[in-house]
């Protein structure tokens, strides 16, 4: 343990990553609160879970349409300003949302600023960006990925109880009210860390980076993988609070997905300390595979012990895959272009957990909450096949990644932990940025 801590510790020690870290997490918490702030607000001040289910989607939709869009803005433009612009936009029609609801407005009101609320940005993609202009080419980056995926584990098991409790206990708009605060100010301190910020491309870079990032080679294979996993996640959650239901033991549900989060918690700090060998393609695809023969067990749950027990295993399993397909997005995809590679991940992640929750929500209502661990099983099993698929095409996008020329907007691989303070100011771009 004192070895993990000296681990972790040591990626603070470029000045200003504490801070960027910390403002980070505050503004990331918004998403994962949003969806269930706005479900919990409909249905408590209108009953209808129809509708309150509609507007989630709208905005679940606009995300994954809207969110890759504002990331390609933020690698062409810069973060702060594309940051403040998006997160602006969102904070407005998020207020309009909640006001259309205090002021009891029609239904259809709703939904032009759901859609205009997907212009949220993807927080985790620029935090992962900065980790990856300060630690690029250093073993420092892999600890610093898996941090950042336990504080996004964290957000999810905090977030949505959060909004839901406020929305159900104080009135109905206070959860959504509290998520835009949250945006609002996590927004303003993330862009206040200036020196932490990637560096904007060139003329030259802007003009020649065309088209969709998804065109990067070895890509589109671990989004498709990942809609295999947002579709484990997105039917895990339902089908666990059907069966818990089930059992007569709802109110339960809640304790055994916070198994698996902590499962994967543990397992991504563990993770982060490993000096790993071998090719990173091949630890991905070993990951999916092992991540997908982990849910097998849900197969045959019969009470909520077996089934926290095999949650709890099977998070343990989530984590390092996500840390590894971040570290392979980082390799594969210009410098220039990261964030929206990362967002693309997260989107494919959206997309399969909003497919999966609806398709394990019609098993279950037709077949009963056991039956739901079949949709379960089922994605895991075609994001392995996937992964299985594009192994091939993976590897040779790293080999030409690693053969070509060196990308000059990559900063210099780290010296020594003892002289690392010195390199990070050495590296900090003395740019105006007026």
């Amino acid at each position: 343990m004192p070895s993990a801590l000296s681990t972790y510790r040591r990626i603070f020690d470029a000045p200003g990553s504490l801070a960027f870290s910390t403002a980070g997490f505050l503004a990331r918490l918004p998403k994962s609160m949003q969806s269930v702030g706005v479900v919990a607000m409909l249905s408590a001040a209108h009953g209808h879970y129809a509708l309150a289910g509609a507007v989630a989607a709208t905005i679940a939709l606009s995300t994954s349409v809207i969110g890759p869009q504002v990331s390609r803005l933020v690698d062409r433009f810069g973060q702060r300003r594309v940051m403040l612009t998006a997160s602006g936009i969102t904070v407005v029609a998020m207020t309009t949302l909640v006001l259309c609801v205090h002021l009891d407005a029609p239904a259809w009101t709703l939904f032009p600023s759901a859609a205009v609320a997907g212009c949220m940005p993807s927080m985790s993609s620029l935090v992962r960006a900065r980790w990856a202009h300060i630690y690029a080419g250093s073993p420092m980056l892999h600890p610093a990925y898996s941090f950042e995926s336990v504080l996004t584990q964290i957000s999810f098991i905090v977030g949505p109880p959060l909004a839901a409790a406020l929305s159900t206990t104080l009135f109905p708009e206070a959860g959504p009210a509290l998520t835009t605060l949250l945006l609002a100010v996590g927004t303003v301190l993330l862009a206040a860390q200036r020196r932490t910020e990637p560096p904007l491309r060139a003329p030259r870079q802007r003009r020649e980076a065309t088209g969709s990032v998804l065109r990067s080679r070895g890509l589109g294979i671990l989004v498709l993988t990942y809609v295999g996993v947002g579709a484990i996640l997105g039917s895990l959650e339902v089908v666990t609070v059907a069966f818990a239901d089930h059992l007569h033991h709802k109110a339960l549900s809640g304790v055994v997905l916070g198994v698996y989060a902590l499962g994967s918690c543990i397992a991504g700090l563990v993770f982060g300390t490993l000096t790993l060998r071998g090719p990173l393609s091949r630890r991905y695809l070993a990951g999916v595979v092992v991540m997908a023969l982990s849910m097998l067990p849900l197969l045959f749950v019969t009470n909520l012990v077996f089934l926290a027990a095999a949650l709890f295993v099977a998070g343990m399993l989530l984590s390092p895959t996500m840390i590894t397909t971040t570290l392979l997005v980082q390799r594969i995809v210009p410098a220039t272009r990261l964030t929206e590679g990362m967002t693309w991940t997260v989107t494919g992640l959206a997309v399969g957990a909003a497919c999966g929750s609806a398709i394990a929500s019609a098993v279950v209502e037709r077949s009963g909450a056991a039956a739901g661990y079949e949709v379960t099983v089922i994605a895991a099993l075609l994001a392995a096949a996937t992964a299985l698929s594009g192994a091939r095409r993976l590897g040779r996008a790293l080999t030409q990644a690693r053969t070509a020329p060196a990308d000059p907007t990559r900063p210099a691989p780290l010296p020594s932990p003892a002289l690392r303070p010195q390199a990070n100011r050495a590296m900090t771009p003395a740019r105006s940025r007026g």
